[in-house]
């Protein structure tokens, strides 16, 4: 039988959590920038996360979504001049509109089938951003993203063009979409969505329309990995044509087993995990990647909860100690 945590318990524990690394993270690194970035990326795997750790859904292409979100938020405020609420808008409904797409075609089929559609969608997705030079600059990429200031009604609220400023505003962007995340995961959709991960075959016996969830759950990460593609792109100033690979996919869907599938918490210490071991590893060796694909299969051998999930293995035996 399927047995879902306590969301009182849940939530309470991983909030404060969450709340207390958000605060540390520029505290603690050489910049506010690096932090910055490993929250984007923290709220594109928390994105990830809601397909794969509670629908079940393995997508590689979440850097089609993440892509699209940096290319039209970027295009938006350059050639349509708008200021920085409305582009991420403009990032959330293209992500939204393109996952509903993507996921439509990809549903239809499961397993090996399920990851080969989304991943040559995704690389459709990548050789279109490269035909169309005249608007994504093909390979050079996308230059010049500017980073408005956070304005309402004409009023400016916040200059964001400083690294410490323009973190706080991405740190807590992610915190109301884990708050968001965590209110759906809770919710009776996410109670069908872990049922369905279990055993499709089952829920669907039961009367509930798979697919429409499915659906609900492919548009839910399209709009959240495309709004982390848009800060990203603010983040850099420049779309580079990486943004809408497939290794863009490939580093979302590691930093979501490192961190542990099934726990957004987990997320954070995934992207975190991973932004840092880039860092320091390739400082230290050109061939990085290849010490992380090392990691990340004993990772898979011996931690298969992955880095939060080890966190409460060891939670738990300290409490079975102390009883």
């Amino acid at each position: 039988m399927l047995r879902l945590p306590d969301p009182k318990a849940v939530w309470g524990g991983t909030t404060v959590a969450v709340l207390a690394v958000l605060i540390l993270l520029p505290i603690v690194l050489p910049s506010a920038t690096l932090a910055t970035e490993i929250v984007i990326f923290a709220m594109a795997a928390l994105a990830c996360n809601l397909l794969l750790g509670y629908g079940g859904l393995l997508s590689f292409g979440q850097g089609l979504f993440f892509g699209a979100g940096s290319y039209l938020a970027s295009l938006a405020m350059i050639h349509g001049h708008l200021g920085l609420i409305s582009a991420l808008l403009v990032a959330i409904a293209a992500g939204a509109a393109i996952a509903t797409a993507v996921g439509w075609l990809a549903i239809r089929r499961t397993g090996i089938y399920f990851v080969m559609l989304t991943l040559a969608l995704a690389q459709m997705g990548y050789f279109l951003a490269y035909t169309l030079a005249d608007w994504t600059g093909g390979d050079n990429g996308l230059l010049d993203v500017p980073r408005p200031p956070l304005a309402l009604f004409g009023i400016t609220l916040a200059d964001l063009h400083g690294a410490g400023a323009y973190y706080a505003f991405v740190a807590a962007l992610f915190f109301l979409v884990y708050i968001g995340a965590r209110r759906v995961i809770d919710s009776p959709f996410g109670s069908t969505l872990v049922a369905i991960r279990e055993n499709e075959t089952r829920a669907a016996a039961v009367g509930f329309d798979t697919r429409h969830y499915k659906m609900l759950a492919f548009t839910l990460s399209g709009a959240v990995t495309a709004l982390a593609g848009a800060l990203y792109a603010m983040l850099i100033n420049f779309v580079p044509l990486d943004n809408v690979a497939m290794q863009m996919s490939e580093n979302i869907v590691i930093m979501t087993v490192i961190g542990g599938t099934g726990s957004l918490f987990g997320s954070l210490l995934g992207a975190g995990t991973f932004v840092l071991l880039g860092e320091i590893l390739s400082a230290i060796w050109p061939r990085w990647p290849l010490l992380l694909g090392v990691g990340l299969i004993l990772l898979v051998m011996f931690l298969r909860g992955g880095l939060w999930g080890g966190v409460e293995s060891l939670l738990a035996r300290r409490k079975e100690a102390a009883e």
